[in-house]
């Protein structure tokens, strides 16, 4: 209740300070613009001659009435934004405004003046001509000030509705940014999910046949699947890691690939110490390579060749040669695709995929 109670003191001081800006302002305009139509009347020399008191009275009655001028305006001002809002055919609105303006400060100088006139006894005696220039003055005195007031309240009617709307279109968009990074969560969760199963059938049904030919063999592989199988665990759930510990585990790896395959796959490893420290998506080395070995052939006679190396342009490559299968299972894309959309969704530039006669290579930047 107190923050209401703040809220609304707040909003009512604004209120106040504004009027009391307006007010000034056409306090200022009356008297400088009727100076400025006829600055050699003699009315203004018999002013100043005057008494301080009369002065005084002379310039709050002015004050008054360029206060209710003003007054006027801003209820027309407002009024119309109800009626007829400046997003509806704005020069129309314009049109209007002016027009309503011009017609309520004559009519309020003209009641005036016959009040004045039929209530007043020691007026002057003044040429009608005298008169209609007089009264023309006042008129042309009041319609510059309904104007400049009613151009300053639409210009703060325009501030306050493009800073409302400026407002809106940021949390829009910050809401939309919650969403899609929500969005994006999810999706990045989904993808590493697809891990799992993509490691352990291909492992299992390895360590399966190792097993039917040598025991001890196909023990020494549990173990290494094991330790493998730990790393996939404890890191899998990250978006990024260290490129030091994923080349650890792609050591693992390859001993279960030597073990798998032997002589018809030959690893060349050469990574610059100083890219150790970056990052890069966990088990993408193991994606890559795992991609390598299901499309192409592997034979000790022409063993595939698989390059992992770095370079000056902050990029982890991984090619292999093109040894195509001659029987060419369907291809589902799902390891390269993991890591596309991976680094799509960490907002980080996208991975560099060539493919020649004789070489398909893999740039993947290091984070």
């Amino acid at each position: 209740m107190n923050k209401k109670k703040r809220i609304r003191k707040r909003i009512f001081i604004s209120v106040i300070k504004k009027r009391l800006v307006i007010w000034a302002i056409a306090i200022l305009v009356f008297n400088t613009f009727s100076y400025l139509i006829n600055p050699f009347d003699p009315v203004w020399q018999e002013y100043l001659n005057g008494s301080l008191q009369q002065i005084l009275i002379d310039f709050l009655w002015g004050s008054l009435f360029a206060i209710i001028i003003s007054e006027v305006s801003i209820f027309i001002d407002h009024r119309l934004n109800k009626v007829f809002p400046w997003n509806n055919r704005s020069v129309k609105r314009l049109f209007i405004q002016g027009s309503i303006q011009i017609i309520a400060s004559a009519l309020i100088v003209i009641l005036l003046n016959i009040i004045i006139h039929t209530t007043s006894e020691n007026l002057p005696n003044l040429d009608y001509r005298e008169e209609y220039t007089l009264l023309s003055q006042w008129i042309a005195t009041n319609i510059v000030i309904s104007l400049i007031i009613s151009a300053i309240n639409t210009g703060y009617y325009f501030l306050e509705n493009w800073k409302r709307t400026a407002m809106e279109a940021t949390q829009h968009k910050l809401s939309a940014s919650k969403h899609r990074q929500a969005a994006m969560a999810a999706e990045l969760q989904a993808l590493k999910l697809q891990i799992d199963p993509h490691f352990i059938f291909n492992n299992l049904s390895v360590l399966s046949e190792l097993i039917l030919e040598n025991q001890q063999l196909g023990y020494e592989y549990s173990e290494k699947f094991a330790r493998v199988y730990r790393y996939l665990l404890i890191n899998s759930k990250r978006d990024i890691i260290e490129l030091e510990e994923e080349l650890k585990f792609l050591d693992s790896y390859i001993f279960l690939i030597e073990k798998r395959i032997g002589d018809g796959v030959v690893f060349n490893i050469s990574i610059d110490d100083e890219y150790k420290v970056l990052y890069t998506l966990p088990l993408s080395l193991q994606f890559l390579v795992e991609n390598a070995i299901k499309h192409n052939q592997t034979s000790k006679a022409n063993p595939l060749k698989i390059n992992i190396y770095t370079l000056p342009t902050k990029e982890l490559v991984v090619s292999n040669t093109y040894i195509p299968l001659i029987n060419k299972p369907e291809s589902s894309g799902v390891g390269l695709r993991n890591i596309l959309m991976r680094y799509e969704i960490l907002g980080q530039q996208k991975p560099i995929i060539e493919k020649t006669e004789d070489m398909f290579i893999v740039k993947l930047p290091l984070i």
